[in-house]
Order: structure tokens, then C-alpha cells, then sequence
């Protein structure tokens, strides 16, 4: 069976709320089949997708499809993924038809007004297998694609980075630092391109890819290198002896500086962390207490808040090649 996964995951231009500290995490796409959860992934390589031959004012379809090629490159040139994209010419479909067709193109949406783009699936819903995946820029928006930004409109490379993640099946990053501005949040600062909010209009800083993004299409899409060269931490988050699902744990890489994390994505609190440098690092585990959880999992998950953060009372030495052996992280009620 073939099933539409329209998985509400995008690009917004800001307000959502989101943690006022620094987070970070990378979610795999995924969805429940038959009490398994089935992760969304590309089977055949490269993953060959087409363009919308009809740009928007200040943009053609040649600089459109330019801007993403660049973004494609940048994901595609994570040493230590093994994914694959190529352009396979200009289409005169628009995303979201069910083509067959992977399009990237310009839609106008005006009543998705905090909407700046989107990614739906056409998916195979035994194996998770992507069959088809469109990406469609709201043209209400004013677009770029100046090398050095545009002033009062937002750069197609930055917003087609972070999509591009969502097509080759990565969920949100929670890592990024905003502050409360009228009836919502302010974006100060990103630590990835899958973080959910733009920063706004002429900011290029996103054209690049952080720790976690290449953490996590690394773990979806390892090479040959990638499960020799980094380790792993995975353990449980509990409370009161429960597991909780939902928690927040980051591991901080105490002589780069780097973060990676992940969720405990099961009702027994299990996490584990993939694409970790080899030597010691600081666990912090948070509830999404300050989030908008929508933007990291289905409104139906159990996400559990009522817990204070916490620092594991070691550190974890993650080994070349393998895993750290499970530690239990227990935390209390606010």
C-alpha cells in the first residue's frame, strides 16, 4: 500500500514557542504500522528530483533550481553519509501532485502566513520507503538568491537546506536560543538547520550544516566509515522507576564543544544517541516544557513535561565503533 504521509514539516518564519536556552536534537521521520514504528528513508540512490519550470519576481526557475542544487551539495557532502541527489530537469508539475515525481517549486499559499515552506511524502507504508518527495516555497513570501542576502527577503538556499532535510527524512532540531517578543518568540540564534523558525529576512548564516544535522543523516544514511570512526550513547530516562517519553538528552562533547542529542522515543524511556566523537561527554536530559511539541512529535504521544532537568552524575565515554553501555538517567517531578 502507498499512503501520502502530508507530515506538516517545514520552514516557519517565526512565533512558535520554542526553549529561550540553547537545546539540540535530531528526529528521524517515522510512523506507527501496526504497533512498530517505520522509519521514512530513501532505498534507491541518488534521489532524483525535478524542478517547477515558473520561478517569482527576483527569482527564475534556473536560480531556483541553482540555489538548491547548492543545498543538495552541501547534505550530500557529509563525509560520513552515504546519501545521493540529482537533478533530473524542470518539470510542469507542482509539488504535491502524485506523480511519482519528487518537485521542488513555488506554490502561493497567503493563508499559511507563518508557513515559509513545506515537505510532504508519498511513502510505502510496510517499509517506510520514500516513493516520492515534494517540496513546495510559499510564493506570498518575498525569496533570494543573492550571495549575500537580500534585504526584507528570505534566502531559497537556507530555507531549501533545511527542507531538503525533511525530504531525505530528518524531523526538527530543538537547538537554538530566541527571546519572548509579543505574542511569541524572537529567533536570536540557530545551532542547526533543522531548527523549526527561520532567523529572517537577508540572513545567509543557515547555508550551513551543524554537529546534529550531521549526526543525524549520518545515522539515517551511514557509510562505509560512519559506524567505525564514531560511537554511541543509549540508556533510559525514568521517574519514579517509569519510563518517560519525550525527555530531551543532549551529549555534550566536552573537548570540541559539540552537541548531539536525541528524545527517549518510547513509553520505557529508551534513547540513543548516534554519530558521537569518541571521548568524554556531559548528558543534560530537559523536558520540551518551554516548546511547541507539535513541531517534534504527533499530537497523540504520550510527551511527558513534569520533570526538572538533569545532569547524569558522570561522564560518558563514548568508544570508537560501539556503544557506551546503557546508563540510567532518573529524574524527579518539578
Amino acid at each position: 500500500m502507498k499512503i501520502r504521509k502530508a507530515l506538516s514539516i517545514g520552514v516557519a518564519v517565526s512565533l512558535l514557542v520554542l526553549p529561550a536556552e540553547p537545546a539540540l536534537a535530531y528526529l528521524k521521520l517515522g510512523f506507527d504500522a501496526g504497533g512498530r514504528t517505520v522509519t521514512v528513508h530513501w532505498d534507491t540512490m541518488p534521489v532524483r528530483y525535478f524542478v517547477t519550470d515558473r520561478g517569482v519576481p527576483g527569482v527564475t526557475a534556473a536560480d531556483f533550481q541553482a540555489a538548491a542544487s547548492r543545498a543538495f551539495t552541501t547534505w550530500q557532502d557529509v563525509p560520513t553519509a552515504s546519501i545521493a541527489y540529482q537533478f533530473a530537469g524542470f518539470t510542469a508539475s507542482e509539488p504535491g501532485e502524485d506523480d511519482g515525481r519528487t518537485t521542488l517549486g513555488f506554490l502561493n499559499a497567503p493563508e499559511l502566513d507563518r508557513v515559509l515552506a513545506s515537505t510532504s511524502f508519498l511513502v510505502d507504508s510496510v517499509s517506510g520507503e520514500i516513493l516520492e518527495a515534494d517540496i513546495f516555497f510559499n510564493s506570498a513570501f518575498a525569496w533570494s538568491v543573492a550571495p549575500a542576502g537580500e534585504r526584507s527577503r528570505f534566502d531559497l538556499q537556507t530555507i531549501a537546506l533545511h527542507e531538503i532535510g525533511h525530504l531525505s527524512g530528518l524531523g526538527h532540531s530543538a537547538i537554538g536560543e530566541t527571546e519572548i517578543s509579543g505574542d511569541g518568540r524572537r529567533v536570536l540564534a540557530t545551532g542547526a538547520a533543522m531548527f523549526p523558525i527561520a532567523l529572517g529576512t537577508d540572513d545567509v548564516s543557515g547555508r550551513v550544516l551543524k554537529p546534529d544535522d550531521i549526526a543525524g543523516i549520518s545515522d539515517l544514511y551511514p557509510d562505509d566509515d560512519f559506524s567505525k570512526e564514531t560511537g554511541s550513547i543509549s540508556g533510559r530516562i525514568t521517574r519514579n522507576g517509569a519510563g518517560v517519553f519525550g525527555a530531551h538528552i543532549v551529549a555534550f562533547d566536552v573537548a570540541k564543544g559539540d552537541l548531539v542529542a536525541n528524545f527517549s522515543l518510547n513509553t520505557n524511556g529508551q534513547f540513543a544517541i548516534a554519530g558521537l566523537r569518541p571521548g568524554p561527554h556531559l548528558i543534560r536530559v530537559e523536558p520540551i516544557d518551554d516548546a511547541d511539541t507539535d513541531s517534534f512529535f504527533d499530537p497523540v504521544d504520550p510527551v511527558e513535561l513534569n520533570f526538572r532537568p538533569r545532569y547524569f552524575e558522570r561522564l560518558v565515554i563514548v568508544p570508537r565503533g560501539s556503544d557506551s553501555g546503557a546508563i540510567d538517567v532518573k529524574v524527579v517531578a518539578k
